[in-house]
C-alpha cells in the first residue's frame, strides 16, 4: 500500500512539476533558482501529506495553494530581498518576444509580493476572485482591491512604451 501511494505521488509530481515551475517563475519575476526552490519545497510538503492530499478532489489545486503560500511565506522573510546580482543571466532566444517578456518580468518584479501573487493567480492561472481569495487566505474584496492596485501599477510601470514591443 505504501509503495502504491509513493508511485501515485511520483506520477503526480512528474505531471505537475512543470506547471508549478512556470507559476513559480512568474511569482519570482524570473528568478529561476528561487522558483526551483519553491517548487521543491511545495513538492516536499505534498509528499509528507500525500495520503490526505490524494483523497482531496483537486490535488493540483491544492499544490498551487501550497506553492502560493510558500512564496508568500518566503517574501515575509527579511532575507528574501537579498539578491546576488541585478543582471539577468543570458537566456537563449527561443523565438518568442524576449523584449516583451523581459519588460513584463521587470514590471512584475517591481510589484509587492501580494500584488504579484494576485496578478499571477488571476491572470496567469485564470482563477476566479473567490479561488484567489481562498488561496491567499484573504477576502474577495481584498483580492479585488489588490487587482485594481496591481494592474494600475503595472500600467504605470509599462506606460505607453509597451506598444512598441507588441508584434504587428
Amino acid at each position: 500500500m505504501r509503495q502504491a501511494r509513493a508511485d501515485e505521488y511520483a506520477e503526480f509530481a512528474a505531471v505537475r512539476a512543470g506547471h508549478l515551475y512556470r507559476s513559480a517563475c512568474l511569482l519570482t519575476a524570473g528568478d529561476t533558482h528561487l522558483a526551483e526552490d519553491l517548487v521543491q519545497e511545495t513538492l516536499g510538503r505534498l509528499y509528507v501529506s500525500w495520503r490526505r492530499v490524494s483523497r482531496v478532489g483537486n490535488p493540483a489545486g491544492y499544490a498551487q495553494t501550497v506553492l502560493m503560500r510558500t512564496f508568500l511565506t518566503h517574501q515575509r522573510r527579511r532575507s528574501s530581498t537579498e539578491r546576488a546580482t541585478d543582471v539577468l543571466p543570458d537566456v537563449p532566444d527561443d523565438g518568442r518576444d524576449m523584449p516583451l517578456r523581459l519588460t513584463l518580468l521587470e514590471a512584475l518584479a517591481r510589484l509587492p509580493a501580494k500584488d504579484r501573487a494576485v496578478v499571477v493567480l488571476r491572470y496567469w492561472e485564470d482563477r476566479s476572485i473567490e479561488e484567489t481569495a481562498q488561496v491567499m487566505n484573504v477576502s474577495s474584496a481584498a483580492v479585488r482591491t489588490r487587482c485594481v492596485r496591481a494592474l494600475g501599477r503595472l500600467r504605470e510601470l509599462l506606460g505607453e512604451d509597451l506598444g512598441e514591443y507588441a508584434r504587428p
